[in-house]
Formats: C-alpha cells, structure tokens, sequence
C-alpha cells in the first residue's frame, strides 16, 4: 500500500511539473504574441522601405536636369520644381528634403526649411560616407503633412509612426548630396502586427499542443523508442546534409558552366576556375596543365587552394596522359608517383586528362588536403564532372581563337590580313597619341613580281611571296606586326622604334628578302627585290590612311629611284606619287609659218 502511495505520489509530482511547464509555456507565448511583433514587424518595414526610398531617390535623380549641378549649386528651376512638388501625391511619401554635400537644405516640400542644416552627427559620419541612414519615430499628427492622403482614421489618430530614410547620392564613388524621405507607416504597422500576433497565437496554440502531446508521448514512451527516434533524425539530418550538398554541387556545376562559357580568353578561364575550385572542392588543392601549341610539353596554367604548379611537364611523366583514363594515386595497394606530382608526400590525388573533340588538350591535378583523405576519395565523381566542364570550355574557346586566327591570318604567307593590319595600326596611333610613343610604318613591294609568275608561273609566284612573307614575320619581334594587305604588297608597324630605328630595320629586311633563295622544282628562282617606303608618326601623319599614303609615295619614290631600296617619306615621294598620278599632257602640234 505504501508502494502505491508513491508510486501515485511520482506520478502526480510529474503529471503537476508538466502542468506547470505548459502554463509557463503558454505564459511566455503570450508574453513573445504581446512583445515579439512589434520589432520584428518594425525590421521587416525597414528593409521594405529602404527598398522603396533606393526607388524614391532614382525617380529624384532621373528626373532633375543636372542632379549633379543641382546639390552643388543648389539651383532648381521651374521644371524641376514641379516635379519635386509634385513627388508627394505620386508616392507614399508626405514629405522629403534635399541635401547638399555640407548639410544644407537646398529644397524641401516645407519651403521654411530651405537653408537650414543637418546638424545631426550620423549625416557626416554615416550619410556623407555613402550611407544609408533609416530613422523610426513616433510624431504627433501636426507633424504629417497630407495625412488624408496616408490614412483613413485621421480623426482617431493621435501619435503617428513615421519612417525617415537618409538616402546619399553619389557618383563614381564621390559624395554629391543627400535626399530625405518621411513616410507614414503607422496603418502598416499596425496591420502587420495585428497578423503577426494573430499568427503568433495560433502557432502557440499549435505549439502548446504539441508540446503536450510530445510530453504525454515522451513519458509513455520507453528508452528503445527514444533511441530510436534518435537514430532515425540522424539519419533524415544526414539524408537532408547530402541532399543540400548535392544541391550545392548542382547550383556550382551549372554557375561554372555558364562562367566558363562566357570567357573571352584562356587565362580568363584558368582564372575563373581557380576560384570555382576553391569552393566546389575544398579539400584538394589542384592545378591545371595544357598542351603547347608544338604538344611535346604541357603548360602550367594555373593552381589554387595552396597547391602549386610546374612551368612544363612532359606527357610521359603522367600516368593519367600515358594510360588515357583517370589516375587515382591511393587506391590502389601499388600505386605509382608521377612525375610532375614530385616532390610527393603520400597524400592521395587524381590526375584527370582533359579531353576536347577526342583529343586530349591537358591535365587536371587534384591533390587531398592534410588529413582529408576519405572526403577526397568521395569527391572523385564530382572532381571529374569538373574536368568535362572544364574541357568543353577550353575546346571552346580554342576553337574561337582558332577561327579569329582564321579571320585575320593571310592562308597563303600566314601574316595578318589588311583588315587586322588597319585595326593594329588605329590601336598603335592612339597609345601614341596618350603616351607619346614612337611608331613607324613600312611599305613593301615586291620588285617585278609580275614577271615570276608569267615566266616560271602561279605556283613560283605563290612560293616568292611565301618566303618574302617568311623574311618579314622572322624580321618582327615584341609588338612588331606583319602584313599582307594584298598582292605583292605588304606592311610592318613598327612600335616603340626610333625613325632612325626604323629605317635601319627596313634595310635589314630588304638585305633578309635579297638573300632569300627560292628553289622551284629542280632550280633556283631569280634573286627577289623589294622596294620599301617608311613613314613616322607623326611627323608623316596622325591618321591610318595618312601614314599608309605616306609609305606608299616612299615606296613609289624607290620604284622611281630603280627598285631595291629603302625610301623615307617627305616631299620628294608625294611629288613623285603625284607626277606618277597626272595625267600625261600631249604637246600640241606647232602650225607652220605663212608663206611670205
């Protein structure tokens, strides 16, 4: 009997202590119902408002003739007058001022306040810093102007909640001035944390009577279900860990594709994927090797998350490149370094080729973090969804260069066309135009060119001007650009030479052409000749077409002069490609004397 006493006794004792826990549950949600709106409902209205004061001030700003003018002078004519004035009506906002960059209102929709300042601290520390600065305050209704057109309760209306927006305006980063927006949110409010607490309380209610069912099945319930229950949330909490992982794998995938695409440039690329890397695996530091353009080497690109790369390593020195698949380092119980991963340390990797069309184009390099192997291992999959996003955009943007090249190469000598040659040469007069750097332009033609190919044919003729072309592309370095604008004739811009420079390097070429040999079929072409004519900027002209002219009359003046040589622009070749250009005057026939 004693034993039931109490055994009656606990039950009671913990029937009693959940009583209380649910009265003290229900307390604290009626005092959260009563308490928590009002400033949560006050964030949620300054986030809305900051949105719509960003809008507010945008519609100021488009609309002024010279915002810019306007907050430094502080003038506002008529036009921009009545739409300021008439700002109000069209928004939810009753009244707003403008700042210049001291403080000073230089308008407000209370004209008394023109000329006044903002003494306020926060506008030099916050507002005039780039800012925004977002003030709530209750005001009796005297202060509100228009407030029929903002409530529908004036007359019950004592204090107001109104809505100061401090919104800077700025431009290219340089504090222009300010614009201040009162509203009136005192009906939003009101209504938000009406809803809010209604919600509150029927979420208690459902709370509470969770909370007691939970507690009625928590004490009729053994330890075996509890730790069931356990198990099973730590496996959702798993489930629900992967699904977000492979969500975000997703979302990065696809962001790296798009990026990947989008890039105008090899090392663009490597650059957006060094850092698409660090966040999509990090625990692998890795590198990026590609194939050079003569493919008996690949070229270090780029590397992230502390790894480093080689300036070349050799195709043989993989095993991923040498077997064609994937190379996992760590998988196996033998397992072989390669090459291009010494010095090595024992920490797994993968070697991943990187395929295009078919054809391997370079090595993607995947080495595990300290102590992250196992998450390393798991990552294989998605590190080679990585290498296929990665391969179809360097395919791609080789294939762009490859047709740009295409675009703007001569197929028959290789140089560039006339087209990237009058481009190249508007870029190299406006760098010399801002810095003040030297430029040349040579004129060459090929001396009796027609004469090779009607005496030895086409075919000697396309070989003449393959090797002149040859001549020409060895004679350029740094910037130099060679040119076949067509025909026998080609140009060379000439960056960063001297005038004296330049016409020494056109003599060098000229000498090149003339020791340039040229076997057709089982003999040897007569020797080849050019004529060249040079032109400075800008002492021969600041445009294209002017400095083109102008190495044309040069190169004109040395075919005058008998061919083989080197001529400077100047008076003497305009004159000869203008006497060249005259037509020719037929002298008229002289009548004979009468007879005496």
């Amino acid at each position: 009997m004693n034993n039931s006493y109490w055994q009656n006794g606990s039950h009671r004792l913990k029937w009693t202590l959940i009583i209380v826990l649910l009265i003290a549950v229900t307390a604290f949600a009626g005092w959260g119902i009563y308490k928590l709106p009002a400033p949560l409902v006050d964030r949620m209205l300054q986030t809305d408002i900051l949105k719509q004061a960003e809008l507010w001030k945008r519609r100021v700003v488009l609309h002024l003739e010279n915002p810019e003018s306007t907050l430094r002078t502080g003038e506002i004519d008529e036009h921009d007058a009545e739409f300021l004035a008439s700002m109000p009506e069209a928004s939810d906002v009753y009244r707003f001022k403008l700042f210049d960059t001291a403080g000073r209102v230089i308008w407000s929709t209370r004209p008394e306040e023109v000329g006044s300042m903002e003494n306020r601290a926060f506008f030099r520390s916050d507002v005039a810093r780039g800012l925004v600065h977002y003030i709530q305050e209750v005001v009796p209704l005297s202060e509100i102007d228009g407030l029929d057109l903002h409530t529908d309760n004036v007359q019950n209306a004592i204090q107001h909640n109104v809505a100061e927006v401090f919104m800077p305006v700025t431009k290219n980063g340089r504090f222009l001035g300010a614009v201040e927006f009162y509203t009136d949110i005192s009906d939003l409010r009101a209504t938000f944390i009406t809803r809010l607490r209604i919600s509150l309380a029927i979420l208690s209610g459902i709370a509470v009577l969770a909370l007691c069912i939970v507690s009625f099945v928590t004490y009729r319930t053994n330890r075996f279900q509890v730790r069931a229950l356990h198990k099973q949330s730590a496996k959702e909490r798993d489930l629900m860990a992967e699904q977000i992982r492979l969500a975000r794998e997703v979302r990065l995938l696809g962001e790296l594709n798009e990026w990947l695409q989008s890039s105008r440039s090899l090392d663009e690329l490597f650059d957006m994927v060094s850092r698409f890397m660090t966040h999509i695996l990090p625990e692998a530091e890795g590198s990026v090797y590609v194939y050079s353009n003569s493919r008996d080497v690949l070229d270090g690109c780029a590397s992230w998350n502390a790894g480093t790369h080689k300036a070349h390593i050799h195709p043989e020195g993989c095993w991923g490149l040498r077997r064609g698949r994937t190379y996992e380092y760590g998988a196996s119980e033998i397992d072989f370094v390669c090459e291009h991963a010494e010095p090595h340390d024992g920490r797994p990797y993968f070697c991943f080729p990187i395929l295009a069309h078919g054809e391997t184009v370079g090595l993607l390099h995947l080495r595990a973090h300290e102590h992250k192997g196992e998450a390393f291992h798991a990552s294989k999959k998605l590190a080679q969804l990585c290498a296929e996003q990665i391969s179809m955009a360097i395919a791609n943007v080789q294939m762009r260069d490859q047709l740009h090249d295409q675009s703007v190469r001569d197929p028959l000598t290789g140089l560039f066309n006339r087209r990237h040659m009058t481009e190249t040469l508007r870029k190299s007069i406006t760098r010399s135009q801002q810095t003040g750097a030297r430029l040349s332009l040579v004129a060459v033609d090929v001396d009796h060119f027609k004469k090779f190919n009607d005496t030895h044919g086409h075919d000697a003729g396309d070989m003449v001007l393959r090797a002149v072309g040859s001549a020409l592309e060895q004679g350029c370095d740094r910037d130099e650009v060679a040119c076949r604008i067509g025909g026998e004739e080609f140009m060379l811009i000439l960056p960063d030479n001297a005038p004296e420079d330049a016409v020494t390097r056109a003599e060098q070429i000229r000498q090149a052409v003339e020791a340039v040999s040229v076997r057709y079929g089982e003999k040897s072409l007569p020797r080849i000749a050019i004529s060249v004519g040079v032109s400075h900027y800008p002492a021969h002209g600041t445009m294209p077409q002017d400095l083109m002219r102008a190495a044309d009359d040069a190169l004109y003046t040395a075919k005058d002069k008998g061919r083989n040589q080197v001529q400077v622009a100047g008076t003497e070749a305009s004159a000869a490609r203008e006497a060249k250009a005259a037509p020719k005057q037929v002298p008229k026939a002289v009548p004979p004397a009468p007879a005496a």
